[in-house]
């Protein structure tokens, strides 16, 4: 039987990850010590989701494990020498980056090394996949010329129709603390492939979301959207009128490219994994869909001040990922999947 780890296994796409792996046959060993609580309060707790996976899959072990904790990673590898390595755990926010470096910089950089080394260091063979962030383009993608439409700002310039693609620059931009230190573990991730030979991957991802989201007003767009819809609680616009772009993946599709790459990996790559122009939608149009969804209205307050760092329109182009793995596609809408969302919601009260 084939081992997977996974670290941040009670999160959105760990979760996820969890579950493909377990429905295969593996045994997964799932690291995660609910720091996403620590991070955002009692929105962010992930608890929930845990317990779900160990009632759901025999398969599944839990590990209560910080990965900035560089001895406990080094001995948990060594004794499992997994047959892939599936890294999802990080802290995801902009705000609380600038409020808490050191953590911000210990988990999301140093906690990738620890695993890259530990992976090198005993299972060097095993793929490793690397949840980065579409985040480590800083706010270069705003220097790209706009037009602004009646509920969105678009990219004018046409090289980019399609989207960001991988060879944009990352670096003489504002990313943001957080943006930094997704840097520092992405460039890592590409030069343990490309200097050690190990099949390694990084995965740039646009807005992630899915129904196991536990989503907060730092971090979890759609999810604390709707959720903000469906409980009747303000949702602050910050900045750009509210039609800022993102494009949203699923959960379910991201889990799926992972489980794609792993059976056939590569060495030192990088992918954008988002839902591309099609999945694509500003703040604006986000809250007709809930509002669609719910039945009730949207309550919002608009602050006048964008977040440092942050994107007026972001999508990502598709091309490379999709010739790679030519059998990937996107399978759930934004509509899809904020109806999920919501039901899910509405069940976990």
């Amino acid at each position: 039987m084939k081992t997977g780890l996974v670290t941040g296994s009670s999160g959105l796409i760990g979760s996820e990850v969890v579950a493909r792996l377990a429905n295969d046959g593996w045994r997964v060993v799932g690291i995660d010590n609910n720091m996403r609580a620590d991070f955002f309060g009692p929105g962010g707790d992930t608890r929930w989701n845990q317990a779900r996976l160990l009632e759901c899959y025999p398969r599944f072990e839990h590990v209560e494990l910080d990965i900035r904790d560089r001895a406990g990673v080094l001995a948990l590898v060594a004794a499992l020498r997994p047959d892939a390595i599936i890294h999802c755990a990080a802290q995801p926010s902009h705000d609380l980056a600038a409020a808490r470096p050191f953590d911000d910089f210990d988990t999301n950089a140093v906690g990738t090394l620890n695993l890259l080394e530990a992976a090198r260091q005993h299972c060097g063979e095993s793929p490793f996949v690397h949840m980065s962030t579409n985040k480590v383009y800083g706010d270069a993608p705003n220097a790209i010329a706009l037009v602004e439409l009646e509920t969105r700002w678009d990219y004018a310039d046409p090289a980019y129709a399609a989207g960001i693609a991988e060879y944009f620059r990352i670096d003489q931009s504002k990313h943001s603390i957080f943006g930094a230190s997704k840097v520092a573990a992405d460039v890592m991730v590409q030069e343990y492939g490309r200097y050690f030979g190990m099949p390694t991957c990084a995965l740039r991802g646009g807005c992630l979301t899915g129904p196991s989201h536990s989503g907060v007003e730092l971090h979890g767009f759609l999810s604390y959207l709707v959720r903000a819809n469906a409980e009747g609680k303000l949702y602050r616009i910050f900045g750009y009128l509210g039609k800022q772009v993102r494009d949203n993946i699923h959960s379910h599709d991201v889990g799926e490219f992972i489980v794609r790459f792993i059976a056939k990996p590569r060495v030192g790559e990088v992918y954008n994994v988002g839902g591309g122009k099609e999945n694509s939608v500003s703040i604006l149009e986000a809250f007709k869909i809930a509002e669609q969804v719910s039945g009730k209205p949207m309550i919002s307050e608009y602050v006048d001040q964008h977040r440092a760092g942050d994107h007026i329109c972001y999508y990502s182009d598709l091309a490379k990922i999709k010739a790679h793995y030519p059998g990937w596609e996107i399978t759930k809408s934004v509509g899809v999947t904020m109806q999920e969302i919501f039901e899910a919601q509405a069940v976990r009260g």
